[in-house]
């Protein structure tokens, strides 16, 4: 909730802010040097940072950084979302007067990775950064051009709620997206920004679930082949200009001061970055996380571990000074501290043309490029290609002009929003693009139409016709008592009033009222459930999100008063209701169904319902009313055609052993519906691939908190079962054939290419993709791994040769037991095809590269650089920096292939708060003790002493086991 608070004011509340931080009218600066834009980027920015008192300075740490009147210097504000167009964008009141907003919706940012097109991906994000600019010329208070996009964490889980935010399972993937669009929002001057992009959310962020206070546990392989791997392309190619810190813990300490930001972020480019905070992150690592005692020590740690911009406590920026200014007094900060984090934002303000008396080549993008005849037609495009054929069987795809459709389903007749999209300006429904394809179209929501009668009292609740609160009251049905009921799965409804095509709410937080024009907002107040009883009759449970914090606590279900009136109360004291179906709505599409020549099911999520911001899924099934629907339609018409569109891998298994078709989208903005229909009629030839594993059950997954994909078998790259849909799968209209793989050594690199030949007769779009795999080595490897992609458009018959270059490098893994990058001598597979499991095309290769030597512990070793492990935790060091491993009885590490040479000591660094012993063991957790360890209290977990142990009959190339007891914490070990 805050995070969107802090992102936006409105017009009004913003110029207020900046009357109040002292920006009156712009006093003549222009014969400053920092005005002068021929002069070096580096000397305008010491200038004017050397013009800025150490006031000034400090506030400027504030996402809203003040204007400041005597050098002429506007206010500055951080965090736009733009995830796929301009969120938030909608009509607001400045003065009285209503300003329309509403901009391009794109598809959802996993849709745009579907695309599998980083050109078409570019201009997506120039788009975007245009309709930036077009919204920061109407107002620069509210719309800042600090833009917080793209996501680019991993989608490790696909039952992570913000799954429709970020782009693929896979870095290589992911990391060419985020670098095209970052692109796109900076444009192409050399020294100017259209947009400065923030990547989100650095590090191991795919759980909301405590998403304050969990820890992402990352072994170094994890982090620096995984994780970190996703977010370094764009960065690397000056495709973004810095990141956002996650909420959670990586290896116990919070990614808020994970020394990273500085330590590694900052190394892969030689641009200045400028790194944020996530919405009340700063506040967290004194309430939540508990990390720091005040707020001063958690400020000052923020900003020495590289971040630059507070984003907490809406545009309030005082507390932030105060507490900034108490970490000076005490030493905690330094002066210079302050003067990197400024100089850091002044660098990204400089680019973006603020201080140029031109206001840099960007600055003539009016408001009238917004919602542009060109962008709503490059939505349409981006939506066509973004949509992936899952199943097309018997040529029930394309449909054939001039037949009868049915087009039935809940999501038939609506297009939806998310928590990052802006407002639609203009809705084109899947059912309003097919009636302009089809020779006649019926329709059908399919969903029951209810009312729900007080069996004590025989009324109804009533909806008022005009919107308001709900009512107990009529003894009859009208169309003010009933309700149509979607299923959004696992007992979760939406009621929509009859009355007034409204949705009931909890929206004053007192009362029931029928005022939503859809779910929306923070608690999602529009979910209610039905709860039946033993005596036939129901409980109505309202069932809106409340976070950790459990506002309502068990006053949660529906009870009438005397006059009623509507509250919430405990389940004891509900009201207990009869539900009547007024109509079924299996009945109506089935109706609808038997009549057509085709029906065409619409099912899928709401985006404010089924996993988001801060919401988990508990499963991936498809709602069991939707689902039930399909197998109606299904059995009345076998031309069914399923349009599955969500934000997330669904658990389809019956329709895809039993439905013809299956198309799956995004929810991809205001041309849906067209896009929708090119597809199906076969004016574009789908071409969309999977960037995620769809598995077959949520039973296949372990834990979402469990980070380590290579032990757990996580992702198309270590998961060795058959899922229901491989990564990058995707059907065609058209058939394509592969010949003629080479893989050439040049250099330190590798050109593949192969030729690809359209072998139908209708011209496609196919993503040809290049996965390898390494035969052996010391360590786990993938099963594959993709290397590069390109999509390429081919005419029936045509040919084309398609070229990539792997280096060597890229093959590299990361060497737990010399802390590097690595390349193994090993063959590896090249390996071309379609998707993960459709490979067309083998070759070899020898690589040249190194034998890891045996591991020497005669060194001291980093015990989290660990082979293997059970049963143990990653934790952080020190506050500051550092991972070490946190032992519980019977957990272990083990160090694999060690040369052991009769050593006679072991020395671990060790810290604990209640003793305990580490056993050395070799060969297997339960070998020959060679060692035992004692571990004494040394007075907390992070006051670390050294321990030893006498050492016989370890010798030989043996793997070594640590295995602990009791209160055992271990950064550090040598065995000599």
């Amino acid at each position: 909730m805050s995070h969107r608070r802090s992102a936006m004011l409105s017009a009004s509340a913003a110029l207020a802010l900046a009357l109040s931080l002292g920006a009156g009218p712009a006093r003549a600066a222009d014969d400053y040097p920092f005005r002068d834009p021929s002069l070096p980027l580096a000397q305008r920015v010491d200038d004017l940072l050397n013009r800025l008192t150490p006031d000034e300075k400090v506030a400027m740490l504030h996402q809203y950084a003040p204007a400041i009147d005597r050098l002429g210097i506007k206010l500055f504000k951080t965090g736009t979302e733009a995830l796929h167009g301009v969120a938030w964008s909608t009509d607001y009141t400045d003065n009285g007067a209503v300003v329309t907003a509403k901009g391009t919706v794109f598809p959802q940012a996993v849709g745009l990775a579907s695309t599998w097109d980083t050109a078409l991906i570019k201009r997506v994000g120039s788009a975007v950064g245009d309709e930036a600019r077009g919204h920061h010329a109407e107002n620069p208070t509210v719309w800042g051009l600090n833009l917080w996009a793209p996501v680019v964490n991993l989608l490790r889980d696909p039952r992570w709620g913000r799954n429709e935010e970020g782009y693929s399972e896979d870095p290589t993937l992911t990391g060419a997206i985020s670098t095209a669009y970052g692109s796109g929002l900076e444009g192409d001057d050399p020294d100017h920004l259209k947009t400065a992009p923030t990547l989100k959310h650095y590090l191991a962020n795919n759980n909301e679930v405590t998403r304050d206070t969990s820890s992402s546990e990352l072994p170094p392989r994890v982090k620096h082949e995984y994780d970190e791997a996703a977010f370094k392309p764009a960065i690397e190619a000056d495709a973004a200009t810095g990141v956002m810190a996650s909420y959670n813990l990586v290896n116990g300490r919070p990614n808020t001061v994970n020394p990273d930001l500085d330590d590694v972020v900052r190394s892969w480019t030689k641009r200045t970055l400028f790194n944020v905070t996530d919405a009340g992150a700063p506040n967290n690592l004194v309430n939540s996380e508990k990390y720091y005692a005040t707020q001063a020590e958690a400020d000052a740690a923020l900003i020495k571990a590289g971040l630059d911009s507070f984003t907490v406590d809406d545009a309030n920026g005082a507390p932030t000074v105060a507490a900034v200014k108490e970490a000076l007094s005490k030493g905690l900060l330094t002066q210079a501290d302050v003067d990197d984090a400024v100089r850091h934002q002044l660098s990204i303000r400089f680019r973006l043309g603020e201080f140029d008396p031109d206001g840099g080549p960007y600055a003539k993008i009016t408001k009238d490029v917004i919602d542009s005849p060109a962008h709503r037609k490059l939505a349409r495009e981006t939506a066509a290609k973004a949509m992936v054929l899952l199943k097309n069987s018997g040529g029930a795809l394309p449909l054939k002009p001039g037949k009868k459709v049915a087009v039935v389903g809940p999501l038939a007749n609506v297009l939806y929003t998310d928590w990052y999209s802006g407002s639609l300006p203009y809705k084109v429904t899947p059912l309003d693009g097919l009636k302009e394809r089809a020779a006649s179209v019926a329709s059908s929501e399919g969903v029951d139409r209810i009312a729900l009668k007080d069996v004590a009292t025989g009324k109804y609740i009533s909806a008022p016709a005009s919107g308001g609160d709900l009512k107990e009251s009529a003894t009859a049905l009208g169309d003010t008592e009933q309700f149509d009921a979607f299923d959004w799965g696992q007992g979760v409804l939406t009621l929509r009033s009859v009355a007034n095509g409204k949705y009931v709410s909890r929206a004053n937080w007192a009362t029931l009222a029928n005022t939503a024009d859809q779910p929306s907002g923070w608690f999602v107040q529009e979910q209610f459930t039905l709860e039946p009883q033993s005596d036939g009759t129901s409980l109505l449970r309202y069932a809106g999100y409340e976070t950790a914090y459990d506002w309502f606590g068990q006053d949660k279900y529906v009870k009438a008063a005397a006059d009623g009136t509507l509250s919430l109360t405990t389940a004891d004291q509900a009201t207990h209701y009869a539900k009547e179906v007024v109509s079924r709505g299996v009945d109506d599409a089935v109706a609808k169904a038997k009549a057509a020549d085709v029906a065409v099911v619409v099912v899928g999520s709401m985006p404010f319902i089924n996993g988001r911001e801060d919401h988990d899924r508990t499963d991936m099934n498809l709602a069991e009313g939707q689902e039930a629907l399909v197998k109606a339609v299904k059995a009345a018409n076998p031309n069914t055609v399923v349009v599955l569109e969500n934000s997330y891998p669904t658990t389809i298994n019956w329709e895809q052993d039993n439905v013809p078709a299956i198309l799956w989208t995004t929810h991809a903005g205001a041309e849906t519906g067209h896009a929708l229909a090119d597809v199906l009629y076969g004016d574009v030839n789908p071409a969309g691939r999977l960037t995620q594993t769809w598995y077959r059950s949520a039973d296949e997954l372990p834990g979402i908190l469990d980070y380590d994909i290579v032990k757990k078998d996580r992702t198309y790259l270590y998961y060795q079962g058959k899922p229901l849909y491989p990564f990058g799968y995707g059907l065609s209209y058209t058939s394509f054939s592969y010949q003629g793989l080479k893989a050439v050594p040049k250099g330190d690199a590798y050109e593949v290419s192969v030729k690809v030949t359209n072998t139908g007769s209708r011209a496609g779009d196919e993503v040809v993709q290049l996965y390898t795999h390494q035969h052996k080595s010391r360590v786990k490897q993938p099963v594959k791994q993709l290397r590069a992609f390109q999509r390429v458009t081919l005419a029936p018959g045509q040919t084309k040769t398609i070229a990539f270059t792997v280096k060597k490098s890229d093959l590299a893994l990361w060497d737990v037991t010399r802390n590097k990058w690595t390349v193994e001598n090993a063959t590896h597979d090249v390996l071309v095809g379609s998707s993960s499991a459709n490979i067309r095309q083998r070759a070899t290769i020898n690589v040249k590269g190194e034998n890891i030597p045996h591991r020497d512990l005669s060194q001291t070793t980093r015990a989290v650089d660990f082979d293997d492990y059970s049963g143990i935790h990653l934790v952080d060091e020190t506050k500051v920096r550092g991972d070490a491993v946190a032992g519980a009885d019977g957990g272990w590490i083990a160090f694999k292939d060690v040369q052991l040479r009769k050593p006679r000591t072991v020395t671990a660094g060790v810290a604990s708060t209640g003793g305990g012993t580490i056993e050395v063991r070799l060969g297997s957790p339960t070998g020959a003790t060679v060692a035992t360890i004692p571990v004494a209290a040394t007075g907390g977990i992070y006051s670390w002493a050294p321990a030893t142990a006498s050492v016989s009959g370890a010798n030989g190339v043996k793997d070594v086991y640590l295995v602990f007891t009791g209160d055992v914490r271990i950064k550090d070990l040598a065995l000599r």
